[in-house]
């Protein structure tokens, strides 16, 4: 028996125990109260929170670990080489968008609020993710690490963001110098342009597939109607 002053969450148990056709099943049991569907839906919410969450810390930690080694082991015009000389090691700041892409006088007036407003898209992507769609969710958590890495160069000074993988040399002309961040933000990318794709194939599937359906309701309707037009 409860009384006034029990918490009102005591009441409430108390309430579900001795309620007729409910299954309590003790503190605690809330969650099974949800319908199945609900309960999915919570589910798979919080493992694609976890999974969004452990690719961008993931990523942005390897892309400031890797740019702090390059500042140190590189600094002074020292060259390094990995992968039998085809990736040089070489320490360069670009105050221009990613492979030395440069706009404007003063770049980071334009690409510190750009990127800002790309990671608030990011995470809205992320947060409207359908669930089971894991390509978009790895996609744009990929894009926003990297996003976040570049962004805490430029904030930090004005020399720009920290590349230093590269140049390397195609045979008809040399790729640009870059960083972890960038290799997230375009692997990231081409998937989630993949995301899009696909999305929009199931999308005119979907629609096809209700299209046919009313077709055939509506045919079948004709058909009854025609037959009690002949019974008449």
């Amino acid at each position: 028996m409860t009384t006034a002053t029990d918490p009102p969450l005591l009441r409430l148990e108390h309430r579900l125990e001795h309620r007729p056709g409910v299954a309590w099943r003790g503190p605690g049991a809330f969650p099974q109260l949800l319908p199945p569907d609900v309960r999915t839906w919570s589910a798979s919410l919080k493992h694609k929170w976890t999974w969004a969450t452990g690719i961008v810390v993931v990523w942005l930690a390897l892309d400031l670990v890797t740019k702090s080694w390059a500042l140190r082991a590189l600094a002074g015009g020292v060259r390094k080489e990995i992968l039998g000389g085809f990736m040089p090691l070489t320490l360069a700041f670009n105050q221009g968008a990613a492979f030395g892409l440069r706009i404007g006088d003063d770049p980071r007036l334009i690409f510190v609020p750009i990127t800002v407003v790309a990671v608030v898209f990011l995470v809205s992507l992320i947060r409207s993710a359908r669930p089971g769609d894991w390509l978009r969710v790895v996609s744009a958590s990929l894009v926003l690490g990297g996003a976040l890495g570049n962004l805490y160069d430029r904030v930090r000074w004005d020399r720009g963001v920290v590349d230093f993988l590269g140049p390397v040399d195609l045979g008809f002309t040399l790729f640009p110098i870059f960083n972890i961040a960038d290799i997230g933000i375009t692997c990231g990318a081409v998937l989630l342009a993949v995301s899009f794709w696909r999305e929009d194939m199931e999308i005119r599937a979907e629609e096809k597939a209700a299209g046919k359906g009313d077709a055939a309701r509506d045919g079948g309707r004709d058909t009854g109607k025609g037959a009690e037009n002949a019974a008449g």
